[in-house]
């Protein structure tokens, strides 16, 4: 008999010792039952796993909530899966399940490769990751599938964490299923009650797999005060009361819903009620919402927008910020709440605080979002701080570049000394700059890599769900290098792509470099444009580019012959990576066409090319929507057209 000890009710250890009997099942198809038990059994005894934490099985090494520590020693007859917390312990599974062959190239069944194997071997893995903070926010145009799908993946790649953000996360679900920028699907609707349950539904799922839960951001500014942000972005008229209106920032001498759209206003931090209300409000969700490991507290989403009042501008809006955050652990230490706090350094709160400073320091965290850097530098560059500039209320330049940022961060550092970790944009809407997926990678690569330089202890990812097309080798890797920054990223490109399309994978990556080369990042990003000879540069004009387009058409067009003639091999997962890549090279044909005039500045036959391409992969996104975000893309294509 085959068994598996679960050493622990943690729902993790549970989900784990489930995990590992489903693909131990899988991976030995003809091995029989196993048996998830509590006790140990006395005999016939052919595989016996015992799964659990550190202390249940008695291995005495530090443990963390934090720092996630994987233990696996195993053989032909089985052994211990263990960890520091109850992720790690499904980490754990999954790192012993890849050594054993399984592979998971993206989310779903369609990405996972489990091999047939005849016995066990010797496992001996012991690590701890590299980065405490490794996670994903929610971000593009979602449904519902999807992201069941994609936290169910994260574990499988190493990460730790999961972010849901807003109380109800409208925006997201309503580009999906408003099939917002797609022109051949129908819209289907769903209501914010069904919205609210579908968080409550990934919050549970979340909380079985034991990864880190971090909930909100924006909204604080508006919902403590009866103001509605469920529309997230979208302007609207509310009705508001005086007594509401004098809590509301002061800017250009009025007091009012900024550009209409309440999640986008500041409020008057100098005023006691304010903060108050906002410390009662969040400190109510805090006491219901008790599953939050990190509960973020960010301010209105808009920069240049803080009030403007006489007794504000005694302080910069950091300043204030502080002040809030310390009313805010007060009255969770007044009501006995233990909830974890992340505060953001983010557009008007890159400038560090001057005069206040954080009393607890225990209660929280630190978020850097450097929401303007570039893509051309990474977070190995050195921190800039002769670009800094004085702040100014409402009147500030936010900072261009990756250098400039750090050093906001740096000024930051000399006043917090605790844990902080990054908020980054990778797969939001740069994904889609990179038609190969290989810059984009490596440049996730040498971020994760450059993040202990500037004392960073790991990222989360505001990104679609659906950021696996052509390939999901950028999140792999990005998954990969939080976990094991030692790695190279050599490796970790064998490891992916001989695994998505097996013995032919050279030339799969041959296809994907040419893209690379042919039509880079710079251009997409729209840094190689010229003159026009009156003094005004157009982004995407550039005759070499003409010639380069056409090159990579005929490119493309050879290489899906090679495409479909391979998508019909052992595994489905690489017979589905062998159709979508083929797809790709439609893609990238359609976006050549539309390059192709672009570059020569035919405006007018570049929007008729780009409805072309749109008409084309509206069309096809519901094929591999699990893999490619239609809207998203839409979005970053259209400016070549802009």
């Amino acid at each position: 008999m085959n068994y598996i000890i679960k050493k622990s009710d943690l729902s993790a250890v549970s989900f784990a010792s489930e995990e590992l009997k489903k693909y131990l099942r899988m991976l030995m198809p003809r091995a029989g039952e196993f048996i998830i038990t509590e006790t140990e059994p006395d005999e016939n005894i052919d595989l016996l796993f015992k799964v659990g934490l550190f202390d249940s099985l008695n291995i005495n090494r530090e443990t963390s909530y934090l720092d996630d520590t994987v233990y696996v020693k195993a053989d032909e007859k089985g052994g211990i899966i263990s960890g520091s917390n109850g992720v790690s312990v499904l980490t754990a599974v999954y790192r012993y399940l890849k050594e054993l062959g399984c592979f998971w190239l993206f989310p779903g069944i369609d990405g996972e490769i489990v091999p047939v194997i005849e016995k066990l071997k010797k496992v001996d893995i012991e690590k701890t990751a590299s980065y405490r903070y490794r996670g994903q926010c929610n971000e593009g145009a979602e449904s519902q599938r999807c992201m069941m799908e994609t936290i169910d993946y994260n574990a499988k790649v190493g990460l730790n964490s999961y972010m849901l953000e807003f109380d109800i996360p409208t925006a997201y679900y309503d580009w999906y299923y408003k099939h917002l920028g797609n022109s051949k699907r129908e819209p289907e609707p769903v209501s914010r009650e069904t919205i609210l349950q579908w968080k409550r539904m990934c919050e549970t799922e979340i909380s079985k797999r034991g990864l880190k839960f971090h909930d909100m951001g924006h909204g604080w500014t508006a919902e403590p005060f009866g103001l509605s942000s469920v529309n997230i972005w979208e302007k609207e008229e509310q009705e508001i009361s005086d007594e509401v209106r004098n809590y509301l920032a002061e800017v250009k001498g009025e007091r009012k819903l900024y550009d209409n759209i309440a999640l986008n206003t500041n409020v008057c931090m100098s005023n006691p009620i304010v903060r108050s209300k906002m410390a009662k409000y969040i400190a109510d969700y805090a006491e219901k919402q008790n599953n939050v490991d990190f509960l973020h507290i960010w301010l209105a989403d808009a920069s240049n927008n803080h009030c403007e009042c006489e007794k504000c501008r005694e302080k910069i809006p950091s300043d204030w910020y502080v002040m809030l955050l310390n009313d805010i652990d007060a009255e969770f230490t007044k009501r006995n709440l233990k909830s974890h706090l992340v505060f953001i350094s983010y557009v008007d709160t890159l400038w560090a605080p001057t005069t206040e400073k954080i009393k607890n320091e225990s209660r929280f965290t630190m978020l850097f979002a450097p929401i303007t850097r570039t893509y051309s530098e990474t977070f190995g560059e050195d921190a800039n701080l002769n670009a800094l500039r004085d702040f100014k209320i409402n009147q500030n330049k936010l900072p261009n570049g990756m250098g400039e940022n750090l050093g906001y961060l740096k000024k930051w550092q000399e006043v917090w000394k605790g844990d902080t970790f990054v908020y980054e944009y990778h797969f939001w809407m740069q994904q889609f700059l990179d038609l190969s997926g290989l810059y984009h990678a490596r440049l996730l690569y040498d971020d994760i890599r450059g993040l202990k330089k500037h004392n960073l202890k790991g990222i989360i990812e505001d990104g679609s769900q659906r950021s696996f097309f052509p390939t999901g080798f950028s999140y792999y890797v990005y998954g990969e290098t939080l976990f094991d920054s030692s790695i190279s990223f050599e490796k970790l490109k064998e490891d992916y792509f001989k695994n998505a399309f097996g013995e032919n994978y050279k030339e799969v990556l041959n296809y994907l470099e040419s893209v690379n080369e042919l039509i880079d990042f710079e251009y997409l990003s729209g840094n190689k444009g010229t003159y026009n000879g009156k003094g005004e540069y157009q982004r995407y004009v550039n005759p070499e580019y003409t010639e380069k387009a056409e090159k990579l058409k005929e490119i493309a067009a050879g290489f899906r012959k090679f495409a479909k003639e391979n998508r019909y091999g052992r595994f489905r997962a690489q017979n589905v990576s062998y159709n979508i890549i083929a797809e790709h090279t439609v893609f990238v044909e359609l976006i050549c066409d539309i390059i192709t005039e672009a570059s020569k500045g035919n405006k007018e036959k570049a929007i008729e090319k780009f409805e072309i391409w749109n008409d084309s992969f509206s069309e096809k996104e519901v094929y591999f929507e699990t893999n490619y975000d239609h809207y998203s893309a839409n979005k970053v294509i259209r400016r070549l057209i802009d």
